[in-house]
């Protein structure tokens, strides 16, 4: 595979923050003190993400689902899927947040992204459980990992935050908006400042000079 682009769902697909505001909605007081530490870096992802949502009734679930439902999509990314499909350049979602509210936004068009990878939930218990394939040192969801799993001469990485930090470190090419530019900043690693689909289709296009 010469090209594949790995794209955040939560902030970036979305143009919310959708699973920071379910979390805050549903476990009110937990995320009050953990997100903050989270995004401080003084508590992990994996620990902070799973304490919240381990927080959380079962019951609840089915009303996560319906909350995200109304959640609107960032403007160009079916223009970009069209793009990428033209040049055979498979997209796959990788989400710190949960598999059923990415597949709830996404609806018909996620038989258009190669996959999808996020946290899964058991809600057999009174209490929802966290699952994850690719769970890390750090976080539920290790990007880098699901990365690992596409070789490929240039990995593009699409993010907006703190979970989108490791993927982007990582990439040949990072467009990066909000907390996760200031990530970069940080780490001094380059990036290509976005506002919306468009502008990424529109860099690859001219810099793939074939659109």
């Amino acid at each position: 595979m010469k090209r594949i682009v790995f794209c955040d769902f939560d902030g970036t697909i979305t143009v919310e923050e959708t699973f920071v505001a379910v979390l805050k909605k549903f476990a009110p007081e937990l995320s009050a003190k953990l997100i903050p530490e989270m995004y401080a870096q003084r508590l992990t992802l994996r620990q902070g993400v799973r304490e919240i949502l381990q927080s959380i009734p079962s019951s609840s679930y089915a009303e996560i689902l319906e909350f995200t439902r109304s959640q609107a999509m960032r403007p160009g990314f079916l223009e970009l899927l069209d793009f990428l499909d033209f040049q055979g350049v498979p997209l796959v979602v990788v989400s710190g947040g949960l598999r059923g509210m990415v597949e709830i936004v996404l609806g018909t068009i996620q038989q258009r992204v190669h996959a999808i990878h996020a946290v899964d939930v058991d809600t057999s218990g009174t209490l929802l459980k966290v699952r994850s394939d690719y769970e890390g040192e750090t976080e539920l969801v290790a990007k880098v990992q699901v990365m690992a799993e596409y070789p490929a001469d240039k990995k593009i990485a699409i993010g907006d935050s703190l979970t989108d930090l490791n993927m982007g470190l990582e990439a040949s090419l990072v467009f990066a908006r909000d907390r996760l530019a200031e990530y970069l900043n940080q780490h001094q690693k380059p990036y290509i400042p976005w506002n919306d689909f468009f502008d990424i289709r529109d860099y690859l296009a001219k810099s793939w000079r074939s659109f």
